[in-house]
């Protein structure tokens, strides 16, 4: 696909990785429809604001006949509660698959029939290493993630018939305001996979690994399970 031809929605737009996601798109001179749940935040010029809560039907429903004209959709929009799934907070726990797997799959649901009818284009939908490796202290988020990562291996294989091209992007820490406690130099630019996934998704890869631990997790899949 060429970036001036690309009409995008972002969810997650405001910050982090989504915000970088946005402002790339908008540098190569694509429309930018930026979601955020609180749209006042969307500060990067050149973008479009839109209201969207991926938990929430009506939103997603109300974001897409505003945005009737996307043709690549980026499910950056996540959250991190770090809860356990022994001990952790069930409401917690909900809400990492509400928004990392019922979420995302409710805005491919209401985006997909848009896309095919302006042509086919692409969804990126935003996991992590964690869709691989399973630490405890993260198991909420862990499984919520690896319940996305089957989903998007299925959706793809839904979708290519509908001229829409499925990608995942899996990555480690980066520098973002939802891993304040991880040391600097463990993290990774979000900026730089930003470029990394875009670039990806064009070229039309099915999976996109943004740094060098992704990449290693990844090659070692087919060991034993720690």
């Amino acid at each position: 696909m060429k970036t001036q031809n690309i009409v995008a929605l972002v969810s997650g737009a405001n910050r982090g990785l989504g915000r970088r996601f946005a402002e790339q798109l908008v540098a190569q001179g694509a429309k930018v429809y930026a979601g955020a749940r609180r749209p006042e935040t969307v500060d990067l010029p050149g973008v479009i604001p839109v209201q969207l809560d991926i938990t929430d039907a009506g939103s997603i429903r109300r974001a897409a006949e505003f945005a009737a004209d996307v043709n690549v959709v980026i499910n950056n929009a996540g959250v991190s509660t770090q809860s356990t799934l022994l001990d952790g907070s069930l409401d917690d726990i909900r809400l990492e698959m509400e928004t990392h797997y019922f979420g995302t799959l409710q805005v491919i649901r209401a985006f997909a029939p848009i896309v095919e009818g302006n042509g086919g284009g692409a969804i990126l939908n935003v996991l992590s290493i964690l869709s691989w490796a399973h630490p405890p202290t993260s198991g909420a988020y862990a499984a919520a993630k690896a319940a996305g990562w089957a989903m998007t291996d299925a959706v793809r294989t839904e979708l290519a018939p509908r001229g829409i091209h499925v990608a995942a992007l899996h990555v480690g820490y980066m520098d973002t305001d939802m891993v304040p406690y991880i040391p600097a130099d463990q993290k990774t630019d979000p900026g730089v996979v930003a470029k990394l996934a875009l670039d990806g998704l064009f070229a039309g890869e099915d999976e996109i690994l943004g740094d060098a631990n992704t990449r290693a997790v990844k090659a070692g899949l087919s060991g034993a399970p720690r």
